[in-house]
């Protein structure tokens, strides 16, 4: 039996996972990551639009702050997010990205003086304040009052993931590649590592930490298509689900993006629309303003993406072999600025679609994107059930996006909760000790063997390939943008039917080293129960919030559902998992639930909603003199490492 021991194991190599890493070894933890590719081929390079940040240096941001940032992102969450854990984020944001720029990221920066852009469908003149020359420039992204989205033209996860993998890379981290975590080891309710799989040699080694953080990305490919990469099936989720004792919150939240070109599903980035780009259908008529005047095409995503399968389903989507879709309009935005700004959009439309989105339309709709659930952790980013087991980034409920996320705010995210969580993984490190006997780590190794072993010498059963196909049908089917009882009953029995399928796996190739196929039959049944988590959850859930869109329950209701879904599979034989409810607390939140500015506001409301409003009014009448942070104090105080409690400067307004 190999065992390899080390302080700190994070399993991811993406954005989350090396930000996590880089703080703890800043702090003497010896630390590992485990990634299964290497890590600047991590899904945190598909990012393209930009990382949110309330730098408030150009014009259009001009006024933006943590208060702001704050209110929209818990507008955009819902009401779902935990209050608590977005103020941390907000006001961690700033310095996460000027750091980013010390650490090599070349963020598209301000120029002073007048620049053309399109708003609206017009192009407006902007001038940029000289003083502002040379500061980080952002660009406006849906559900946001300001500009706010600090972007690298649109390559933005690429180049934070260069950056900070190079900086790992300076530091000495060691990036232990092709390596994929088959369950975690722990005993008497603490976590102590994970037995890995060599997906090069197949052989399967103990890694035993005192702290183990799951940065592993999200479950996009429970979904037939996806923006979401190949690796991103959800695998650290499961193996968390697979203790019985971790947690997870939320896995009915899932968001659909509104501009994936047709039919591959291949992200175009919500700067497209930021940056001036139109919606269009198939009469070429620009729709959105009839659905949304306000805001348009740059409302939040989980809106522009049901208003786009609205008007899609009267009709009016443009018919093709792969299905309707209808069209994005950048041609408006001239080719300097396209080859520019958007030259990552260009290029995948010129090798995917064959066309130029200089002079032609852009086929789109909308397709799943991103996993608002994910392994439940407390504010410092540790399960609260299973401890020393931490999670961060898009595999984490941390949950600070509630039931939708921001565009622009998932990158910064994974940069943020690595940087505060790392911290708390050090202090756990600083505190606790590795207590576990060999004998439970050989239990844990012979279980994962005697699995593999089964699978290689089964003579007759399923094809783990087909298995997936089906639920990929039947989540993209049932479980889509628009959701109800008849489809989400239906998608819960048949997922009862695939994971008894799941069980009796057969191979064809039967060598334990290099074998997709093996891959794919480890991965397969645990991919079956987070989509069975996402269902069930969602068919529970009766009423619509954020991404989650019940046709049949469409009012977001406060009153019986101001609640986190915590879900947990306890009983490995069981076909369906078990539910708890987490309340969130109004009394504490510093934006009691409100309207988010879109359609009609049908919304039962939750009987302590006015009764915050009132408190919170009364301690700003009371407190007349009190600014902005000191109430903000007052209302929500927040946990946070000392390093990052300082406050942020801007131009014009210094540290207020």
């Amino acid at each position: 039996m190999k065992v390899i021991y080390t302080d700190s194991l994070v399993i991811g190599g993406g954005l989350a996972g090396l930000r996590v890493a880089i703080a703890s070894m800043q702090r003497g933890v010896d630390t590992i990551v485990l990634s299964l590719i290497p890590a600047k081929r991590s899904h945190s390079a598909a990012a393209q639009g930009g990382m949110q940040a309330s730098l408030g240096a150009c014009v259009k941001g001009d006024g933006d702050d943590e208060d702001v940032h704050f209110a929209d992102t818990v507008k955009g969450s819902d009401w779902g997010c935990d209050q608590h854990v977005a103020r941390a984020f907000v006001n961690t944001a700033p310095k996460a990205i000027r750091q980013l720029a010390a650490w090599g990221v070349p963020w598209s920066r301000v120029r002073q003086g007048d620049h053309e852009v399109v708003i609206n469908g017009k192009k407006v003149t902007l001038t940029e304040k000289a003083d502002s020359h040379g500061l980080i420039m952002a660009r406006d992204f849906g559900g946001t009052k300001k500009w706010r989205t600090c972007f690298t033209s649109d390559g933005a996860g690429h180049t934070m993931l260069y950056a900070m993998d190079n900086k790992a890379i300076q530091m000495g981290i060691p990036v232990h590649e092709r390596k994929e975590a088959l369950a975690l080891i722990h005993e008497d309710g603490v976590c102590y590592g994970a037995i890995v799989r060599d997906l090069i040699t197949g052989e399967l080694i103990a890694y035993v930490a005192k702290a183990t953080t799951i940065a592993t990305g999200g479950y996009g490919r429970l979904y037939a298509i996806t923006t979401n990469s190949v690796v991103s099936e959800g695998i650290g989720n499961a193996i968390a689900l697979e203790t019985g004792i971790a947690t997870l919150g939320n896995m009915e939240a899932v968001q659909f993006h509104p501009t994936a070109i047709v039919p591959v599903g291949i992200l175009t980035t919500e700067g497209c629309r930021g940056d001036g780009g139109l919606l269009l259908d198939k009469d070429e008529y620009r729709f959105m303003p009839d659905y949304e005047p306000e805001k348009k095409e740059l409302a939040s995503r989980d809106v522009v993406s049901r208003r786009m399968t609205e008007h899609m389903r009267k009709g009016k989507g443009v018919p093709s072999r792969y299905g309707d879709h209808l069209w994005l309009d950048i041609r408006l935005l001239g080719r300097k600025h396209i080859e520019k700004n958007l030259r990552e959009v260009k290029e995948i439309c010129e090798y995917f679609l064959g066309i130029d989105p200089v002079e032609a339309l852009i086929p789109v709709r909308p397709t799943q994107h991103y996993s608002m659930g994910g392994i439940r952790t407390n504010a410092t980013g540790e399960s609260p059930t299973l401890q020393g087991l931490f999670a961060a980034g898009e595999a984490a409920c941390w949950d600070m996006h509630g039931f939708n996320r921001l565009g622009g705010n998932s990158v910064a995210e994974t940069v943020v909760a690595g940087m505060i969580v790392g911290e708390y993984v050090a202090d756990y490190c600083g505190a606790n000790a590795v207590n576990i006997s060999t004998t439970t780590i050989q239990h844990f190794m012979k279980r994962e063997e005697k699995k593999i072993t089964a699978l290689l010498f089964r003579d007759f059963g399923e094809n783990p390939f087909q298995l997936k196909a089906e639920m990929q049908k039947i989540m993209m089917d049932d479980v889509g943008i628009f959701r109800n009882a008849a489809d989400l009953e239906k998608a819960v029995e048949e997922l009862k039917v695939l994971n008894q399928r799941a069980k009796r796996i057969a191979l064809r190739n039967r060598i334990s080293s290099s074998n997709p196929e093996l891959v794919e039959a480890i991965r397969v049944p645990k991919m079956i129960k987070l989509a069975q988590c996402v269902a069930y959850g969602a068919l529970l859930r009766t009423e619509s919030r954020g991404a989650h869109s019940r046709e049949d329950y469409p009012e977001r209701n406060d009153r019986d559902w101001l609640k986190r879904t915590l879900t947990t599979w306890t009983d490995a034989s069981a076909d369906l998992p078990e539910l708890t409810y987490e309340d969130l607390d109004v009394m504490k939140m510093e934006l009691p639930p409100g309207s988010r500015g879109y359609g009609v506001d049908n919304t039962f409301h939750h009987p302590d909603t006015a009764k915050r409003e009132q408190e919170i009014e009364a301690l700003k009448r009371d407190n007349p003199g009190a600014d902005r942070f000191e109430l903000q104090e007052m209302l929500n105080p927040i946990t946070i490492p000392d390093k990052f409690k300082g406050k942020n400067e801007r131009i014009g307004r210094g540290f207020k």
